[in-house]
């Protein structure tokens, strides 16, 4: 070694028979979703999901507590709802 190089260029010598380590697909897509991960986005699909399973078991309670007359095809539209009539 020619030590008047000066201490930067050893530094640069020295780090430069250590072998770098490859970049793992794997990995690099992990960091890439976690980096890019929104929770608040997360909450609000979850938060429209509830808003809708309780929808349809208080309709479901609804329907266990009625009495219906099922002949009646009056009564079936109003039990469809106004999004299939």
């Amino acid at each position: 070694l020619n030590f008047s190089l000066g201490c930067s260029s050893l530094v640069s010598l020295y780090f430069f028979f250590i072998p770098t380590a490859s970049v793992n697909p794997k990995a690099a897509l992990k960091s890439k979703i976690v980096a890019e991960f929104r929770p608040q986005s997360l909450i609000d699909e979850l938060l429209l999901y509830k808003r809708s399973e309780d929808q349809i078991e208080l309709k479901e309670k609804q329907l266990s507590t009625m009495r219906v007359d099922v002949c009646s095809t009056e009564t079936l539209k109003c039990l469809k709802g106004k999004d299939s009539v």
